[in-house]
C-alpha cells in the first residue's frame, strides 16, 4: 500500500527533509515549505519507507501535489 504526502497550499519547496529507503514515523516532517513568508512542515500521516520524491528544493508546487511517496 503506498501513501502520498501532498501540500495543502500553494508554496516553494525550502527543504527536502527525507531520502529515499528512509523510514519515516507519523507526525514526522518530510518537507519543509514556504509560503507567504512562513516556514510550513509537511508532516507524514503514517509511517513507511520513502519510496518516492516527487520534488526538490525551489519547486513550486500548488494545493494537492504529490510530495512524497510511503510505502
Amino acid at each position: 500500500m503506498t501513501e502520498k504526502v501532498c501540500a495543502e497550499m500553494v508554496a516553494s519547496i525550502l527543504q527536502v527533509q527525507v531520502e529515499k529507503g528512509q523510514r519515516v514515523e507519523p507526525g514526522q516532517s518530510v518537507v519543509l515549505l514556504e509560503s507567504m513568508k512562513m516556514e510550513i512542515p509537511v508532516l507524514a500521516e503514517i509511517g513507511g519507507t520513502v519510496a518516492e520524491i516527487a520534488v526538490s528544493k525551489g519547486d513550486v508546487v500548488q494545493a494537492g501535489d504529490a510530495l512524497v511517496v510511503l510505502e
